[in-house]
């Protein structure tokens, strides 16, 4: 069998697509999947603004402003003043916010464990692996978090 890198490319976010959605719909959380990966960003990129957070959740701007609302109000997000600019504000993630993220990571994990239960050790192998080269090539693809006041890389 000869697949392409393009191929297997496709495949792999079909098949990511599925998995999360069976994932979702098996765990029956009541929490929108914007409010997650919106989390998911606040937690890889620290306190960030929310322009970038609408972005990088690839959700307009005014939905962002509602995700942030629905978060803080849940207390698993908080609103700080700019550093750089006073009209502006950033939003990072709260202990609280990380907790409930973690707890919906092990729920949807949970809800597959069935799926891959019966999976050989040599197969849970291969799973790790993957994932390894996955996420080495996001996190290597991905701009950089926002600069932090008193970075170097901070233009002003």
């Amino acid at each position: 069998m000869s697949t392409t890198l393009l191929d297997l490319l496709g495949d792999l976010i079909t098949v990511n697509h599925r998995v999360t959605r069976l994932a979702a719909q098996a765990a029956n959380g009541t929490e929108s999947p914007a409010v997650w990966r919106t989390l998911s960003v606040l937690r890889q990129t620290g306190p960030i603004r929310l322009g970038e957070l609408a972005v990088r959740s690839r959700v307009s701007q005014p939905t962002a402003t509602k995700l942030v609302s629905h978060l803080a109000e849940r207390g698993w997000a908080e609103r700080l003043a700019d550093p750089l600019d006073a009209r502006a504000a950033r939003t990072r993630v709260t202990a609280s916010g990380e907790a409930a993220l973690a707890a919906w990571r092990t729920e949807l994990a949970t809800a597959l464990l069935p799926l891959f239960s019966d999976l050989p050790a040599a197969d849970v192998e291969v799973l790790e692996r993957a994932i390894a080269i996955l996420r080495e090539r996001v996190d290597a693809g991905e701009p950089a978090p926002p600069a932090e006041p008193g970075d170097a890389a901070v233009a002003l």
